[in-house]
This record gives structure tokens, C-alpha cells and sequence, in this order.
């Protein structure tokens, strides 16, 4: 009886290692990018008006370009000084035109005030043409303003400023009005240029490459890097990248990582990340990490083993310093 309670825990057991132990594919297209097929950076000027009184003011940049903007209108102002810029503010628009974006399609784009304006929340943002790095107008952007953050004032001169209220986005506020031209679908060889260089994954992912296409199709160049004959007949290049952005490999574990995004509060943190005994205090707060291991042990009619696990990391609220 003893022997068979042994052999059904020795079961259970390579039964749970095997249903924990997953291997974590990823696709080519995950992990690397296509030598030419890249978005771009717009940049632009523009005003934002419609203010409830958080605008720039009596600020002579804003004044100017409101100035020069209605002269387009066909109205004349003897001063700027006659406009009153509590209701408007200046603003950099910026956006990032997608690669292979046409003619007429949508993009986001983030609106950041330069002058004096206190908070964006309720603007519109008047047309502003976006220029790329050569100086031309590649899409156009106008919308009205979603302002995360809030800042208001009262009439003794205190503030609240939650999160940041300078800054807005208008999701789908851009339209492309030029076409960016790539040549990737002309050229003999295909460059992917991996997210983070490494050179066992840059090999792995030639390897797997030249198993799905055959051997000499793909040459790792260094640790970023790996060079891809491709298809002649530029017909035959798209579903040649289809497949070659779907192949999989089993990369090796990642460094640890924590990411921290200040302006949100967002804190971002990798599974391979361990956290060992520490204190760490700010203000009235007190974070304690510390292990308090736990001993498992099997039933008494199983053959297992007697475990020694960790315990989660405890966190206590109390105050270092009293």
C-alpha cells in the first residue's frame, strides 16, 4: 500500500512540475524592428483658445500670433495690446506620423503650452500645420483638448495643481496630408535591428530564421543586428515579412527591471525582479521588506519532501522614528 501511495504522489508531482513549467515564445516581430519602417516626429506652433482665464495673459508671443492669426481673417487691429490673451494661450503641438500613414488617416497628437498659461483644460486647439525635420508640412492638427491634470487658483493666491494641466492630448487630432516615401520594399536584404541588443538572441533569431527559409537566408551582423536575403519581386516581400515577423524563438531571460513613470504615479515592475530584506522610508511613510520563510510538509501517506518557501514581502505602515 505504501508503494502505491509513493508512486501516485511521484505522479501528482512530475504532473505539477510539467503544468508549471511554461517556456514563453515570442515573435520576431516583438522583439525587433525593420531597417527603414519607422515613424516619424512632427513639430508645430500653434494657439490654443477658449480659456476659462487660464491663458497666457498679457504675454507679447501670445498677443503677436493672435494678432497675426485674425489678420488672416481679414481683421486689422491697431495693437496687439487691443487683444486680451486670458482666454488663449501658446502651444507646441507635437505627434508621431506612423510609418506607410496615407493621406487623410488620423493620428494623436500632445499639446504643451510655452508661455504663461496655467492649465489647457477646456481649450481647442486652432489649426497648426506639423513640420517634419526638413522643414515641410506633413499633417495638419486641430481638436478640442483632454487634459489629464487640474490647477486652479483662489482669490487669496492659493493653488491646487493635480498632476500636470499644462499638457493635453486630442486623440485623432492630427490628419496626414503627406505621404512619407520608404524604399525598404526596393532593396535586395532586409535589416532587423532587435529592441535590445544582444548577441545570443541575434543568433538564435538567425538560426531560427534560416530553419523556417533555409540555410544562408538570415547572417547576425553584430549584437542588434541580423541582415535577411529577401524576396526579388517586391510582390512577394509582404507575405515574405508576414511569415518572417510570426516565426518564434525562446529568448533568454531578461535583466530585472522597475519602471517608474513620475507624471502618472505608475510604477511598472518585471517578473524577474527580486525584492531582498530592506527598509525604505519617505515622510510618514515606512515600507519593510523582509523574509519569513514557511516550512511545507506532505501528508504523512506521501513520499514527498519537507519545503522551505518564501513568505510574500510585508509591508508596515508604522513610523521609524517616533
Amino acid at each position: 500500500m505504501r508503494h502505491i501511495f509513493s508512486s501516485i504522489s511521484a505522479l501528482v508531482t512530475a504532473f505539477l512540475l510539467l503544468a508549471t513549467t511554461t517556456v514563453q515564445a515570442d515573435r520576431l516581430k516583438d522583439l525587433t524592428s525593420i531597417a527603414g519602417v519607422r515613424a516619424n516626429q512632427l513639430v508645430g506652433y500653434g494657439l490654443v483658445v477658449g480659456l476659462p482665464g487660464t491663458g497666457d495673459g498679457s504675454s507679447t508671443l501670445t498677443l503677436q500670433s493672435m494678432q497675426s492669426l485674425i489678420s488672416q481673417f481679414g481683421v486689422t487691429t491697431s495693437s496687439a495690446l487691443d487683444l486680451n490673451g486670458k482666454n488663449s494661450a501658446a502651444v507646441i503641438v507635437t505627434a508621431e506620423l506612423p510609418a506607410f500613414a496615407k493621406p487623410g488617416q488620423r493620428m494623436d497628437v500632445t499639446v504643451s503650452t510655452v508661455g504663461q498659461s496655467k492649465s489647457l483644460r477646456g481649450g481647442t486647439l486652432l489649426m497648426t500645420p506639423l513640420l517634419g525635420a526638413d522643414g515641410e508640412a506633413y499633417a495638419v492638427a486641430q481638436g478640442n483638448l483632454l487634459v489629464g491634470g487640474l490647477g486652479v487658483e483662489g482669490a487669496d493666491g492659493s493653488s491646487l495643481i493635480v498632476n500636470v494641466p499644462t499638457v493635453g492630448r486630442i486623440p485623432g487630432g492630427g490628419t496626414v496630408e503627406r505621404l512619407i516615401e520608404t524604399g525598404f520594399l526596393e532593396t535586395d536584404n532586409l535589416i532587423l535591428n532587435l529592441h535590445q541588443g544582444d548577441f545570443s538572441i541575434t543568433n538564435q533569431v538567425a538560426e531560427a530564421i534560416n530553419d523556417v527559409f533555409g540555410n544562408g537566408v538570415a547572417v547576425p551582423l553584430d549584437a542588434r543586428s541580423v541582415k535577411v536575403r529577401a524576396p526579388i519581386q517586391p510582390d512577394q516581400k509582404v507575405s515574405f515579412i508576414s511569415m518572417l515577423e510570426n516565426i518564434e524563438i525562446e529568448p533568454e531571460r531578461q535583466s530585472a527591471r522597475v519602471v517608474v513613470n513620475a507624471r502618472t504615479g505608475t510604477v511598472v515592475i518585471g517578473g524577474d525582479v527580486r525584492v531582498t530584506p530592506a527598509a525604505v522610508t519617505h515622510g510618514s511613510l515606512t515600507v519593510r521588506v523582509s523574509e519569513d520563510p514557511q516550512i511545507v510538509q506532505q501528508n504523512a501517506i506521501a513520499a514527498g519532501m519537507v519545503l522551505l518557501l518564501p513568505h510574500l514581502a510585508r509591508q508596515n505602515r508604522s513610523r521609524i522614528l517616533k
